[in-house]
């Protein structure tokens, strides 16, 4: 298996893959067998793991971290550490799911609000036909929840779990989890089941590309404004490595 190149974005583990190597990789894990965790890596992770170390190892110790955020491109250009595609979490779910059809994998949905990770199967299941669903269940990151969760997990066998429970929370729990349940891969997809399922409508294509999906989740999401202050504190530390490394 070919490695993918790794990058630094202030010292955050980031891999320069592109969404179709992304893709094939995670095919070849599968075909290797569990467990392996996939990251979908954006400012707020970065900024996240700059102050949990426990989730600065999960990071590290992934076995693969897609580049998830045009802010992640910016930083790697200022800081000599290029990244030539955004890979979506959501984009990389669906394109996994559209292979799964094709390779007969079961996929597993795990998170999200009670019901959600039924409606996102179902809309999966009419936009590609053919995939294996072996289980989906809302459960939650608590501790006291993980023997029943993993004991469900382990009777379905899925090849491919999709996690919702939020970053870090998702991928903490990956962590912690995987070594017991050797899932093929594991990945946390954040908010992805709600816009599958249409319970959050995702920004339009124009503003994803131009960079702004982040300005549409916060108009409609304000809420989110605590967690959009990791943006800024983003831009700064990277002009502040870029200036320091001069």
């Amino acid at each position: 298996m070919i490695q993918p190149p790794v990058r630094r974005i202030l010292s955050v583990r980031v891999h320069d893959v592109t969404l179709a190597e992304a893709l094939e990789l995670v095919e070849a894990f599968i075909a290797e067998g569990g467990p392996h965790q996939v990251c979908t890596v954006n400012p707020e992770f970065v900024m996240h793991a700059r102050r949990n170390p426990d989730f600065f190892r999960v990071l590290e110790g992934s076995s693969l971290n897609v580049p998830d955020g045009v802010g992640l491109l910016w930083a790697g250009r200022m800081l000599g550490q290029p990244l030539r595609e955004r890979v979506a979490g959501v984009d990389l779910m669906e394109a996994l799911i559209a292979r799964a059809a094709e390779r007969g994998w079961r996929v597993f949905l795990l998170g999200a609000a009670e019901g959600v990770a039924e409606r996102t199967a179902r809309v999966l299941q009419a936009r590609y036909p053919g995939w294996i669903l072996a289980g989906t269940f809302a459960g939650s990151p608590r501790p006291e929840e993980a023997p029943a969760i993993r004991e469900r997990l382990q009777e379905a066998r899925p090849d491919l779990l999709f996690v919702a429970y939020g970053a870090p929370q998702q991928d903490l729990w990956i962590a912690r989890h995987q070594p017991a349940l050797r899932i093929p891969v594991a990945m946390g997809v954040g908010g992805a089941f709600d816009f599958i399922a249409g319970v959050v409508p995702r920004a339009p294509r124009w503003m994803r590309e131009a960079g702004l999906e982040w300005l549409y989740r916060l108009i409609r999401q304000p809420w989110r404004w605590r967690r959009m202050l990791a943006l800024p504190r983003f831009v700064l530390a990277v002009l502040a490595a870029r200036y320091a490394s001069r």
